[in-house]
């Protein structure tokens, strides 16, 4: 009885032993490993028949509903035709990997996901991440490939922060770099860039800040109604807020018509001579770019090249000129002038200033001296005594009010002037006619003091003592000419008588000259009463 039961018993271990090894090839893996047990075999396998795709995705309802919505590496051709069991094999053991391949090798394509550039070269860790999985019940496993969706939110931090619409490739097309979005056209934003526009960097408009805590850099909300509100208004709004008026949009620097400009509208009206000149006289390089206009030599070189500089002080031109006129007028009038060193009087009021102040190509004001031989040639130098020409001497004898008005103390000489000499004109005795009858020679120095010298004597040779003319025997500077004083009695026919009252031509008779003239003989020979009486 024993031994019977024995043999029963063993027969009955070696057959369920042999029928387990039968209906199960070995354990199943960590993740499948609920379903062990003879009575479980039915939860994937049909009775008499292979594995049920339709069991196993029961049971995988993520991958069942990613089949039906056609998404997905399950639901690609190459894929979807297989079953399940070709690539997801069991009772291997608990360590057995059921999702092993090689992930250098994988093709992504199959997904529906077409890796590219960058994302070519990521782990496939960096995006196959619980974190960037929406399903709670997907996060939950480990090493998973499911639950990614394919809008960039799902692995990349949203750096716009909800500012901007969530397909980020419609700026971003491509995966090489965030940075710059060269999907993005600015022709279709509210703001077409045109012009120097086109070369902007971005951050200059697009600003770089923080939001949130974050970087950000702002891309909505940009105003852009006026220029104003992203350029500094240089005019400060003295010429309006419209800059297109004046500006183009492809340079600030160059304008749409510089002859329209209302320059009136600036801090430098242009009046006078301004108006007619050429803009870019004054505006050299750019018209935007700030120039100088305090003073006239901030654009004009100084055309007396420092001749007024006081105390390194250099006058402004406007003290003497104005705009209104050409710069050849002057507002320095002889008032003026007779604050001066040199006070203008006479003929110097009535002189052209060039006369002085042009004595060559260029006109000066420096350093011209206040003696008269500083501007006016000495015509008398070679011809008058030095003692009458020293230093500063013009005014002993003129004046400026008539040159050829003398006022000259000839008592000074050694011929004092007496009588009829005081009317004469200086000329009638110190300028003589030269040879060729048209020069006029000065004679001012080592003139004789005889009366023949200048006068020419009628009486011929008939009272010559020598080289002596003794007209003042007869004649005096103090009376007219023909008023003698001649005392006849002092001579060898002592008058009386009847003589006394005779007139002197009637003893006195004229007689031939050379030249066809004639003189009264006054010195006779013979003087015998039958030599008048006969």
């Amino acid at each position: 009885m024993n031994k019977t039961f024995t043999i029963l018993l063993t027969l009955t271990l070696i057959f369920d032993i042999g029928a387990k090894a039968q209906l199960s090839p070995g354990d199943l893996t960590e993740a499948h490993k609920k379903l062990e047990g003879i009575n479980n075999c039915t939860q994937c396998h049909d009775v008499g028949n292979k594995i049920s795709n339709a069991k196993c995705l029961h049971c995988h309802k993520e991958i069942a509903g990613l089949m039906q919505a056609k998404r997905g590496y399950h639901s690609s051709s190459e894929v979807g035709k297989n079953d399940c069991i070709k690539c997801h094999s069991e009772h291997h053991g608990r360590e057995f990997d059921l999702t092993r391949f090689n992930h250098k090798t994988f093709n992504h394509d199959l997904t529906g996901y077409k890796l590219e550039d960058k994302h070519l070269q990521a782990d496939c860790r960096k995006c196959h991440s619980s974190k960037n999985i929406q399903n709670i019940e997907l996060q939950k496993r480990d090493s998973t490939f499911l639950g990614l969706q394919e809008n960039c939110q799902s692995c990349h931090v949203d750096y716009h922060q909800k500012t901007l619409a969530e397909n980020c490739q419609s700026c971003h097309n491509n995966f090489l770099s965030f940075r710059p979005a060269k999907g993005f056209s600015h022709d279709s934003a509210a703001y077409k860039l045109e012009g120097a526009h086109v070369n902007v960097d971005c951050k200059k408009c697009h600003k770089l800040g923080q939001l949130k805590g974050k970087e950000f850099q702002t891309f909505k909300g940009v105003a852009f109604e006026s220029c104003n509100t992203c350029h500094a208004d240089v005019h400060k709004g003295k010429l309006g807020l419209n800059c297109l008026e004046c500006h183009t949009i492809n340079s600030f620097t160059k304008l749409r018509d510089a002859s329209s400009f209302n320059h009136n509208s600036t801090n430098y009206p242009l009046i006078g001579q301004h108006q007619k000149v050429d803009c870019k006289k004054c505006h050299i390089k750019a018209y935007t770019q700030p120039i100088k206009h305090d003073r006239c030599d901030d654009c004009h070189v100084d055309f007396h090249k420092g001749d007024f500089v006081t105390q390194n002080q250099n006058p402004d031109c406007k003290q003497c000129h104005t705009v209104d006129k050409p710069f050849t007028f002057s507002l320095y009038t002889i008032d003026e002038h007779n604050k001066s060193d040199f006070v203008l009087t006479g003929s110097h009021m009535a002189s052209p200033c060039f006369l002085c102040h042009k004595p060559n190509e260029r006109w000066s004001f420096k350093n011209l001296g206040s003696r008269c031989s500083d501007c006016h040639k000495n015509s008398h130098t070679g011809v008058m005594s030095e003692t009458f020409l020293t230093l500063e001497t013009c005014k002993n004898c003129h004046n400026t009010e008539v040159w050829s008005s003398i006022n000259f103390d000839h008592n000074k000489t050694k011929w004092k002037l007496n009588g009829k000499h005081t009317e004469v004109s200086c000329r009638k005795c110190h300028y003589k006619t030269g040879s060729d009858s048209t020069q006029i020679v000065q004679i001012f120095k080592n003139l004789s003091s005889q009366c023949t010298s200048c006068h020419k004597s009628i009486h011929g040779e008939t009272f010559q003592d020598g080289e002596t003319a003794t007209c003042s025997q007869c004649h005096s500077d103090q009376k007219p000419w023909n008023e003698v004083t001649f005392n006849h009695n002092t001579t060898k026919f002592v008058l009386d008588g009847a003589h006394e009252k005779v007139s002197c031509t009637k003893c006195h008779k004229y007689q031939p000259m050379a030249q066809n003239t004639k003189y009264l003989q006054f010195k006779m020979e013979s003087y015998k009463c039958i030599d008048c009486h006969y």
